[in-house]
């Protein structure tokens, strides 16, 4: 299958930069949707769930158009999900931000908690470490950079890596201390930077990505 037979499909529930993600996807040749119809998201070959702004807010649109089982149905059928930024961070279990705690669609365990850093938000660009024989970052230099911005980002991985399931791979950054940069769990990824925000690095990991759909 060419890049240009799979689809994709981007979740519009009111928070995420939807065109620009659009654009960035539509340049790895697949066929790009944004849509909120969750037959339309349930069918495509991937789905990429973006999020920009507070945790409680973002969580609170995905609620409103069902996007937390729209996801909990792919992953059951072994569907690809991509979360990016904000929409990396609701699939842990809650997040708390100003001391309001706000439950997410808990795919992972953990709690997404403000960066240890005397500098927030964390914006710019950064290395990350990243996870041995990754999907999403193959073929990629050590010293390659992502766009970051945000204060919050999950700081611990809880899952249990006992059982049938392959462990998850990991990639962390750093700003005030380690905190995860992207999951690769399965058919679940995310990614804490912005991906669609990266120039070069980012579009060769969303290639990878829509590469590995099918």
């Amino acid at each position: 299958m060419s890049a240009g037979d799979r689809t994709v499909a981007i979740l519009d529930y009111g928070s995420g930069n939807l065109r620009s993600a659009q654009r960035a996807l539509e340049r790895t040749g697949a066929q790009v949707t944004v849509t909120s119809e969750p037959k339309v998201a349930l069918e495509a070959d991937g789905l990429v769930v973006p999020g920009v702004g507070a945790y409680a807010t973002c969580m609170a649109g995905l609620l409103e158009v069902k996007g937390n089982r729209i996801i909990d149905e792919r992953l059951a059928g072994g569907r690809p999900v991509l979360g990016i930024c904000v929409g990396m961070q609701i699939l842990f279990e809650r997040g708390v931000e100003f001391g309001v705690e706000a439950d997410g669609c808990g795919q992972w365990p953990g709690t997404v908690t403000a960066l240890p850093a005397p500098v927030l938000p964390h914006m710019g660009w950064n290395t990350v470490e990243s996870a041995p024989d990754s999907v999403l970052f193959e073929g990629m230099p050590a010293d390659e950079r992502f766009y970051f911005v945000h204060s919050y980002a999950a700081q611990n991985w809880e899952l249990a890596a006992d059982g049938p399931l392959k462990p998850a791979k990991l990639t962390w950054s750093e700003h005030g201390g380690r905190f995860l940069a992207a999951v690769e769990n399965g058919p679940l990824s995310a990614t804490q930077f912005h991906p669609e925000k990266s120039g070069d690095a980012g579009a060769r990991l969303l290639s990878n990505w829509v590469r590995s759909l099918g």
